[in-house]
């Protein structure tokens, strides 16, 4: 967008000639319009004289020739003021003085007869200090009077100042066809949109609830800048459009560009591992993350690798996890899955302890797994009596009393067998 100095320059360059007249060409097109009084000579030189002191840094001394000028307004035309309020306006915003700058170029256009290229630019100047000052409804008002006179084809910077005013006055719809218009005419141009353009242009797909139209402008903000934010909102946008698999493309990509660096960020990749069924890579993770200290070994954390390690079919390594979890827990709950872990590995001794544990420090959830798992685990000592006692208590429960029944009978016909082959011998 071009600077407010620029345009007030670019101006103020049209009247460093000796003299204001302008073209014959350009004569005759204004008074197509409105005639335009000349500007006498003394007055410019006057004009002239308190610009270059106030560019020589002396601002006080040029605003008291200013001051001068306008002792004698009322013998000068609306050329002349309009040129003069135009000067005030340039020192005052120069001197950082925004609200006596707005002052004097809203006299600049109270004029009549000025060049309509002199009323667009301060209509412009005028659009851009109201948007400083957050005054958006004056910024729109400055902006439809000067889109209003203005006959060419807006640039992409100036819809794009369009998209900002609406975006703050809540008109999505009005921003997003500006800030489009003007990603449109860059791309035409060959050149690539600006990033506080796309921030915009998603920021109102946002407000009209269209996800699919931001997720497709931050994908082309991660290709165009890359930013570790970028990565990561492009991320949660796929998992809000429901596509969990680009998600954790997405998610792993930000991993290994050292872009994740936040416990949660890394717990939310784990996590996308499990969903999509590669939970070897989610205990990878975690425990290399964990062992670094950016991820903390509490319960939660430490009973997502265990799991991790356990889907992933290694159950050895989910034990000693397992065991630490189960020290620092109030309840059984670990000692369950240790059992579950210890069974699986065939530790059976292992299994029935921590079964026990289990349902003796409570908290769990499906106690008639436990008495299944010693029921299982003595079975396969051949405790058959010990076996068929703790299948009895898993009949007692509604949860597990079908197996619990299945493997009885199963336990008495192997007991049967048992001990007619230890009558035999």
């Amino acid at each position: 967008m071009k600077s407010i100095i620029g345009i007030l320059l670019s101006v103020s360059a049209l009247y460093a000639a000796p003299t204001f007249i302008v073209s014959e060409a350009k004569a005759e097109e204004q008074r197509e319009s409105v005639r335009v009084p000349a500007m006498r000579n003394r007055v410019y030189t006057q004009l002239a004289r308190a610009q270059q002191i106030a560019d020589e840094g002396d601002k006080a001394a040029g605003l008291a020739v200013l001051d001068e000028v306008k002792s004698r307004i009322d013998s000068m035309n609306s050329y002349e003021k309009a040129m003069l309020w135009n000067f005030y306006g340039f020192m005052y915003y120069a001197d950082e003085n925004t609200a006596k700058a707005v002052e004097s170029f809203n006299q600049v256009i109270a004029e009549q007869a000025i060049p309509e290229s002199l009323r667009m630019s301060t209509l412009y100047s005028l659009a851009q200090l109201s948007m400083q000052q957050q005054d958006y409804k004056q910024t729109l008002n400055y902006l439809t009077q000067w889109k209003a006179v203005n006959t060419k084809a807006l640039t992409p910077q100036q819809h794009v100042l369009f998209a900002q005013v609406y975006y703050q006055a809540k008109h999505y719809k009005k921003s997003l066809t500006a800030i489009e218009n003007a990603v449109a005419l860059t791309k035409q141009n060959g050149e690539l949109p600006k990033e506080n353009w796309l921030v915009l242009q998603r920021a109102n797909y946002y407000e009209l609830k269209q996800p699919e139209k931001v997720t497709e402008v931050m994908e082309l903000m991660v290709k165009l800048f890359s930013k570790p934010e970028y990565w990561l909102q492009l991320a949660g946008m796929y998992g809000e459009i429901g596509r969990e698999d680009k998600q954790m493309g997405a998610m792993e990509s930000a991993w290994q560009a050292g872009f994740i660096t936040k416990s949660q960020d890394i717990i939310t990749l784990a996590q996308l591992y499990r969903y999509n069924n590669v939970p070897y890579k989610a205990a990878v993770l975690l425990e290399k993350e964990i062992a670094k200290g950016n991820v903390i070994a509490n319960e939660k954390h430490l009973e997502m690798l265990a799991q991790s390690l356990m889907a992933a079919k290694e159950d050895q390594k989910a034990i000693p996890v397992l065991v630490k979890a189960a020290e620092i827990a109030d309840s059984g709950k670990f000692d369950a899955q240790l059992a579950q872990a210890y069974l699986n590995t065939e530790k059976w001794q292992l299994a029935i302890d921590s079964a026990e544990n289990a349902i003796e420090r409570g908290g769990v959830t499906r106690v008639g797994d436990m008495h299944l798992i010693v029921g299982m685990s003595h079975f396969n000592l051949k405790n058959f009596s010990e076996s068929m006692s703790a299948f009895e208590q898993a009949e007692q429960i509604k949860a597990s009393a079908k197996s619990a029944s299945q493997w009885l009978k199963y336990v008495a016909r192997e007991k049967l067998h048992h001990d007619q082959l230890a009558m035999l011998n």
